[in-house]
């Protein structure tokens, strides 16, 4: 544990190139270490009735050790700073000086201040060198320090957290640049409940995403304040425009509700948000259940993916934007109030364009007035010439601007200059309502319309129907493309799947598993249900827990279904196998003492039985002999079966699968190589991402899930479903689950990848934190789902 602790830490000063002092490593290497020096610690070194050993254990030491007693004075000054601010919060205010020094223990540090202190002040490693050298004086026998080959290596272990430098306070945003797994998790969450479904700059993955739910519970009241204050000026972004009371009617059946509009820029991208004037406040503690609605209302759109803006200005009211995507989907209206609000905001809106790019037709500029709308072209009853209208106010008019980028502006180029060449301007404006007098005064008995004006619209019904050209022809390749793609699908993912699709509910729902009743049916009559039947029940719904001991050899091979209850009790192990270890393998014996210690089941009863069955393993693969991790797969066997006997056979079994993903065998690049294909297909996006991000396409940080069948990932009980899945699936739907499974745990967090633009380094400390901590039925469900539908591709249903 210390060694992990250690190794976190030096990864992080080399990644980061800074350690920071409240780091959550940092909080569990001081209590990893503050464990060690108090195991086995002499009672009269703590007191009967001290409450703190480790502060009595070094002041035992600071009499007759100077870098001990230099470390009690620097803690007691900080308990004196801490006891004060207790009592008058006000004086450490003014105190700028104690202020500061208290501003770097976090509450989790406090727990353990002398370890922690040790530590910034280069001391620990010293102070329990010492402890060894003298652990006579302090500790039992049995303590770790009293240990000649433990205790030397803690002492040394040490060395390189204490030379490394710890920042003493953190940026303003360091919250937001070195977030931990839980943070990231936790924005997600909270991001995904209450802003809309952007629109997809690209066609859709073929998977379908999860969106995580969440709830006013689940919103930290710190958040909703940052969030509010991420509205206004701030270091992250420019407040380009901002508007309070435009009005949005976020569903059909509701009325429209004043909200506060805001333009911000970043260095590479433009953000419109609307946030409902009912989270204003900031203060969550404010908001009961009912307002709370309010979160899944406000929006937030990255203007790159939109492509048109149609303003509809009314005489007696502000105007209404209507924003729409590149997939041709329109947001809500904007409805701004009186006042020249939605000129003011398309100005704000054209800088902040320029110059990567622009709108078109770019607003005008008059002396004296500034940005105004486009003037009005007509035509003269003879056709003539054009004149600008000098109408302005007194008649309401539509604009369709359009935002234009370097990428995608030379889309309509061609349809541009076809449109110049005829001497009319492509976006010209169109009336709300037909105000020409030669209509009126020359229109003919039947209702048709003047030559003049005939002229007129045309423009406008030219640029409708080029843009139903190019809406059918992006229709069209799509459709192409997405043909193509199937073909890629069947071509690489075709091996990786059963053919035949199994139901969940037919012949029965299996969602429920194999259950007792089942089992004992088909114990008492093999015939009752057939093999297929079992695996698809264990497939879809596990095992009964109580079960597993009697189902577990059946699923890796030590039993066939088809046996009868006398075959299987001809089954015999030689007993002798597990007496023929000759040798103590070094490697075997220091992995089995620190296999799952903490686990209750590993006494030191069963980590002998442990140590037996691989000795015995190793003996009759010798060729292979015993690689690192081994120890991690027969745990799980031994936990359900109880039997060491039976564990032997059991996991001799499902070593005739796992053995080839060790180095020794090739199993390995294949699974890398068949994830590169199932995200490059199934997820382009995310695939670029990681081809961008210092291409971590060869999926190295999944090296440890596929060797262990993700069992350091999970908790015993989630190991023990999703082992007994990928059994079963291999006659169910796919003999390569695990592929599966590792995809639905990258799906399960692809927001939240890229969301943080994660490189190589960042995945790995991330999936690192989140060890133990996956909702592992939302994760089995998806890659059940994964299976399906690349399953529905290749059949093409």
């Amino acid at each position: 544990v210390v060694v992990s602790a250690v190794k976190q830490i030096m990864e992080e000063a080399v990644t980061r190139k800074f350690v920071h002092a409240d780091s959550s490593h940092i909080i569990s290497f001081c209590a990893v270490v503050e464990a060690c020096v108090l195991h086995g610690l002499k009672r009269r070194i703590a007191g009967l009735l001290c409450s703190n050993k480790v502060a009595a254990l070094f002041m035992k030491v600071a009499k007759s050790f100077s870098p001990a007693e230099e470390l009690c004075q620097k803690v007691q000054e900080l308990e004196q700073l801490i006891d004060s601010s207790k009592q008058n919060n006000s004086s450490l205010i003014n105190d700028r000086g104690r202020q500061s020094k208290l501003a770097n223990l976090p509450p989790q540090a406090l727990k353990h201040l002398w370890i922690r202190t040790a530590l910034m002040e280069k001391l620990l490693d010293k102070i329990v060198l010492y402890l060894v050298e003298n652990s006579s004086a302090f500790y039992e026998k049995e303590a770790m320090l009293m240990d000649p080959v433990d205790g030397p290596i803690l002492a040394s272990l040490l060395v390189g957290p204490c030379a490394l430098e710890y920042t003493k306070v953190k940026t303003s945003d360091h919250f937001w640049t070195d977030p931990s797994a839980d943070e990231l998790v936790q924005r997600h969450r909270i991001h995904s409940s209450h802003c809309r479904q952007d629109s997809p700059s690209r066609r859709p993955a073929l998977i379908q995403k999860r969106q995580s739910s969440g709830s006013m519970d689940d919103r930290p009241i710190m958040w909703v304040r940052e969030y509010v204050e991420s509205l206004h000026q701030n270091s992250r972004a420019t407040l380009l425009f901002g508007k309070n009371n435009v009005l949005v009617q976020p569903r059909d059946d509701m009325e429209a509700i004043p909200g506060y509009l805001s333009l911000h820029q970043t260095a590479d991208l433009m953000t419109l948000k609307w946030t409902p004037n009912q989270l204003m406040n900031g203060n969550v503690g404010e908001l009961d259940s009912e307002k709370s609605v309010y979160w899944d209302y406000a929006m937030t759109i990255r203007l790159e993916e939109i492509v048109y803006l149609h303003c509809h200005q009314q005489v007696n009211s502000g105007g209404t934007v209507v924003l729409v995507s590149q997939d041709g989907i329109q947001r809500p209206p904007l409805h701004f109030p009186k006042g020249g609000h939605l000129l003011q905001f398309l100005t704000c809106l054209e800088t902040g364009l320029l110059p990567h790019g622009q709108l078109d037709p770019p607003l005008w500029n008059q002396r004296g007035k500034g940005k105004v709308f486009p003037k009005l072209r007509r035509r003269s009853p003879h056709g003539s010439c054009d004149s600008v209208s000098d109408k302005e106010d007194d008649e309401a008019t539509d604009y369709v601007f359009r935002i234009l980028f370097p990428g995608n502006q030379m889309e309509f180029s061609k349809v541009a200059l076809e449109l110049m060449d005829q001497g009319v301007n492509m976006w010209q404006p169109t009336p709300r309502k037909s105000s020409c007098s030669s209509c009126s005064q020359n229109g003919s008995s039947d209702g048709s319309l003047p030559n003049g004006c005939n002229q007129e619209r045309a423009p406008l019904k030219l640029l409708c129907d080029t843009m139903k050209y190019q809406i059918i022809s992006r229709a069209f390749y799509g459709w192409l493309a997405y043909c193509r793609h199937l073909s890629t699908v069947r071509t690489h993912l075709s091996a990786l799947v059963n053919t035949t699709i199994v139901d969940p509910d037919v012949p029965c729902d299996a969602r429920g598993g194999l259950s007792v009743e089942v089992w004992a049916r088909f114990l008492k009559d093999s015939s009752a249900y057939e093999e297929k039947e079992i695996y698809r029940l264990v497939y879809f719904g596990g095992v009964a827990p109580s079960l597993r001991k009697e189902v577990w050899p059946f699923l890796l091979g030590h039993y066939q279904f088809t046996m009868t209850e006398q075959s299987r009790l001809e089954v015999f192990l030689c007993q002798e196998t597990l007496d023929m270890y000759l040798i103590n393998l070094h490697r075997i014996d220091k992995d089995v003492r620190r296999c799952d210690r903490t686990y209750w089941y590993f006494t030191p009863e069963n980590l002998e039985k442990l140590h037996n069955i691989m000795c015995s393993y190793v003996w009759q693969h010798l060729d292979t002999g015993y690689v690192q991790g081994m120890c991690d797969l027969l745990a799980p066997l031994l936990v359900i079966l109880d039997d060491e006997v039976m564990a032997f056979s059991c996991f001799t079994e499902l070593m005739k699968r796992m053995n080839q993903n060790f180095p020794h065998g090739g199993a390995m690049d294949s699974h890398f190589a068949n994830m590169r294909s199932l995200i490059q297909i199934l997820d382009s996006e995310l695939f670029e991402l990681m081809q961008q991000n210092g291409d971590y396409t060869h999926f190295y940080f999944c090296y440890r899930w596929f060797l262990l069948d993700f069992k350091r990932e999970m908790v015993y009980d989630d190991v023990f479903s999703v082992w007994e899945t990928i059994w079963a699936a291999k006659y169910t739907s796919s003999e390569h689950f695990v592929l599966f499974f590792a995809l639905a745990l990258v799906e399960t967090y692809r927001d939240i990848i890229l969301e943080n633009n994660m490189d190589f380094t960042d995945i790995i400390k991330f999936f690192n934190e989140m060890a133990e901590r996956h909702n592992v039925p939302q994760v089995m469900m998806m890659a059940r789902d994964l299976v399906h539908k690349v399953q529905t591709l290749i059949e093409n249903k």
